[in-house]
C-alpha cells in the first residue's frame, strides 16, 4: 500500500477536520514520499530519538499521535529540535504524520482503547461530538471491582510509573462507574461528574483538581500522560498490519520524559 492510500484510509476513519481550533493534525512534514509503499514507525511523540530510529529502519512515514507542531515556528535554526527533524526529514525522505484530537475521538482511539483494557461495558463518550464518537468514555464495571482492586488492574495493564490517586478512607469501596480519557484530561471533571462517574482515570492533573474531584465525590486517577495513550499507539499498528503494509511497527525510542526517584 502506497502512503497516500494508506493517509486517505486513515483520514476516512479520523478525519482531520475534526481536530480542535488549537491543534494540528495531519501532516506536519511531507518530503515527496506520498507514492512510495509505506513503511511505518508509530509513535506517541516525534523526538530526535524517533527520527533516527526511523532511518535505522529504513521508514518512510513516523505516523504520531502528538504533533510535531503545535504552533508555526517563527524560524527554524540548525540545533532547534524541530528545525533538526524537518532537515532530517527532507534528507532521509521521511515523513511526519500526526493523529491527535482527531484519533482521541474514534473508536479504537485512545479513550477507547483505554476503556477496552479496562474492560468497561455499555460504554458511551464523555462529551459526545458526532454520532457515537466524542472525547473520553464512560461504561460499567461488570463485575464490580474494589477501588483497591482497580488501581492494581491499571497499575498491572498500564504499567504507569507512578500512580496518583485521589485521598479516600476507603480502599474497599465498590466502583461499578468508571469514565477514562487518556492524555491531558483535567478539564473534562465537570463533565465527567456529570455522567455519574465514581472514578475518572486520566492524566496531568494539578493539586487543586484533585481537590475539585474530591470535593465534587469524584475518585481521580492519574497515570500519566505516555501510559494513558501509548496503548492506543500499538492498537493503531495492529490496524495498520491489517492492511498488509510493506512494514509497521511500534516505536521503541517513545518516551515518558518523566523519571520518579523512590
Amino acid at each position: 500500500m502506497k502512503i497516500v492510500d494508506l493517509i486517505n484510509w486513515f483520514e476516512a476513519w479520523a478525519n482531520p477536520a475534526w481536530c480542535e481550533s488549537w491543534d494540528n493534525c495531519g501532516w506536519q512534514v511531507e518530503p515527496g514520499v506520498m507514492q512510495e509503499a509505506a513503511r511505518v514507525l508509530v509513535c506517541l511523540t516525534p523526538t530526535l530519538a524517533v527520527m533516527q530510529e526511523a532511518i535505522a529502519l529504513n521508514a518512510n512515514l513516523i505516523f504520531a499521535h502528538h504533533p510535531l507542531i503545535f504552533s508555526p515556528p517563527k524560524s527554524l535554526r540548525s540545533g532547534e529540535a524541530i528545525a533538526e527533524m524537518a532537515r532530517l526529514a527532507f534528507i532521509h525522505n521521511i515523513g511526519i504524520y500526526s493523529a491527535h484530537t482527531n484519533f482521541d475521538q474514534v473508536d479504537d482511539g485512545t479513550a477507547d482503547v483505554l476503556a477496552q483494557i479496562l474492560e468497561l461495558k455499555e460504554v458511551t463518550p464523555i462529551v459526545p461530538t458526532q454520532a457515537g464518537l466524542g472525547y473520553g468514555r464512560v461504561g460499567l464495571l461488570k463485575p464490580l471491582l474494589t477501588l483497591q482492586e482497580l488501581l492494581a488492574a491499571i497499575q498491572t495493564r498500564l504499567a504507569p510509573p507512578n500512580l496518583l490517586f485521589s485521598p479516600t478512607t476507603d480502599l474497599q469501596q465498590m466502583i461499578s462507574r468508571v469514565a477514562v480519557l487518556g492524555g491531558s484530561g483535567a478539564s473534562f471533571i465537570s463533565a465527567v461528574v456529570k455522567t455519574g462517574a465514581q472514578v475518572y482515570l486520566t492524566s496531568d492533573c494539578k493539586f487543586h483538581q484533585f481537590q475539585e474531584s474530591r470535593d465534587r465525590g469524584l475518585i481521580l486517577i492519574d497515570a500519566g500522560h505516555y501510559a494513558t495513550e501509548r496503548p492506543a499507539c500499538d492498537r493503531l499498528v495492529q490496524r495498520f498490519m491489517s492492511l498488509n503494509l510493506d512494514w509497521v511497527e511500534l516505536s521503541h525510542q517513545d518516551e515518558d520524559f518523566r523519571q520518579f526517584f523512590n
